[in-house]
């Protein structure tokens, strides 16, 4: 078995990283469009935000409910080339919402992104996984990051390119998804030669985790609920920040899509601290800070001013976007051997509280207002004090077992 030294000397595969990330920059840049056109669709199809709500759910649910199902059917039988099936649809998808013509079209075109993703997913992390070599956290930081950039992207470019042109212009981002399918081939080929060691990986680590099953369930539980604190607030913002920037300061879209892109763009910041960070301190410490931390920022934020909002949603997208890859790599190392499964029930549930927020929430903003959203999700933050009934996990046996089967390439 190979020392410590030697599993840092191996290094991560960043080629392998970066390839990873780099598609899911693009992949999530498209996808971003769906959330940046919302102000456009609500006009061209006289939208309530019910409606606006029920888009994100569809994308969302459909990404929700299959990518455990994905993750589970990938441990058993991993499918190196499935990313670039994954691709193919959130391609589909961009194409039918360019030429949407009524409302039951634009729910079918977000399903269909959502099938993109929940293919997507669970495998990219796996492969993230594979290329750490032990710098598990670090590794879901850069596969993280490069989504969150690219949902960042969206705004802008709905700013510079699609509200010129109408939303048939998001067409104009199609080659963006064969560019993403050439990189995936690619990290096809490389994660076919790894799957006979990932395997022999997990044979190895399957029964050894450290605590018993009732355990498993609670603290799964809590990083659930967690997820759902953090999700749910930040689709308020995903979903409504625009509207709430210019129902409430009279901005025009223009202005508010570039402040939606600062809230994204500080999402992707957060997210590559959140991993490293987490390998060094531990991740229960970053999930703590990460969800209990925010919620100073976000009691104050229905009192703000343009500028302190500014300021305080970028603050709290660095801050709440740090808890996701802590999150996802705490649950992997709690059940080793299952990274498909979890990755798959937790990007899933992320999703799928992305997408119910964004529908019980538009029904609040249609009923009470758009205030009203932000008055109630202040508090969810509050949900992180359960971080302190995670237990504390020491991974250093798992994770040289990994390593030390993962070394060969």
């Amino acid at each position: 078995m190979q020392n410590k030294k030697e599993i840092s000397a191996a290094g991560p595969r960043y080629k392998v990283l970066a390839s990873i990330s780099f598609s899911h920059f693009l992949n999530d840049t498209m996808q971003s469009l769906i959330l940046a056109v919302y102000p456009i669709l609500k006009a061209d199809f006289d939208l309530s935000f019910v409606q606006i709500g029920l888009i994100t759910l569809s994308y969302q649910i459909t990404a929700s409910l299959l990518q455990p199902v994905v993750g589970i059917y990938t441990d058993k039988h991993p499918k190196p080339f499935s990313l670039v099936f994954g691709m193919t649809c959130t391609l589909a998808g961009i194409l039918m919402l360019a030429f949407a013509g009524s409302y039951p079209f634009l729910l079918m075109a977000a399903m269909m992104v959502g099938m993109g993703s929940s293919i997507f997913h669970p495998e990219a992390a796996r492969v993230s996984r594979i290329a750490s070599k032990g710098r598990f956290g670090l590794a879901q930081s850069i596969f993280q990051v490069g989504g969150n950039v690219g949902a960042s992207m969206g705004p802008l470019l709905a700013a510079w390119i699609v509200i010129p042109h109408s939303k048939t212009a998001i067409s104009w981002f199609s080659p963006a998804a064969f560019l993403a399918m050439i990189v995936l081939l690619q990290v096809g080929f490389w994660y076919r030669k790894q799957v006979p060691s990932f395997r022999k990986a997990q044979q190895n680590i399957r029964h050894e985790s450290h605590f018993s099953r009732n355990k498993i369930i609670q603290t799964i539980i809590i990083l659930l609920l967690l997820v759902f604190s953090k999700n749910f607030y930040l689709s308020s913002l995903n979903s409504y920040y625009m509207f709430y920037l210019i129902q409430k300061f009279q901005i025009d879209m223009h202005h508010a899509q570039y402040m939606l892109f600062l809230f994204l763009f500080s999402v992707a910041v957060g997210t590559l601290i959140g991993g490293p960070v987490g390998d060094r301190i531990g991740r229960k410490r970053v999930i703590w800070f990460s969800i209990l931390g925010v919620a100073p920022f976000t009691l104050m934020l229905p009192y703000a001013n343009l500028f302190w909002t500014a300021v305080l949603t970028v603050v709290i997208g660095l801050i709440l976007a740090s808890a996701f890859p802590a999150i996802l790599v705490f649950a992997q190392e709690l059940i080793p051997g299952k990274f498909g499964m979890i990755s798959g029930l937790f990007y899933g549930f992320s999703f799928g509280m992305g997408g119910l927020g964004a529908a019980i929430l538009g029904n609040f903003a249609d009923r009470w207002g758009i205030d009203t959203v932000y008055d109630i999700c202040a508090f969810l933050p509050l949900l992180g004090i359960l971080a302190v009934f995670l237990p504390n996990i020491s991974d250093n046996i798992i994770k040289h077992k990994i390593s030390d089967v993962q070394h060969n390439d």
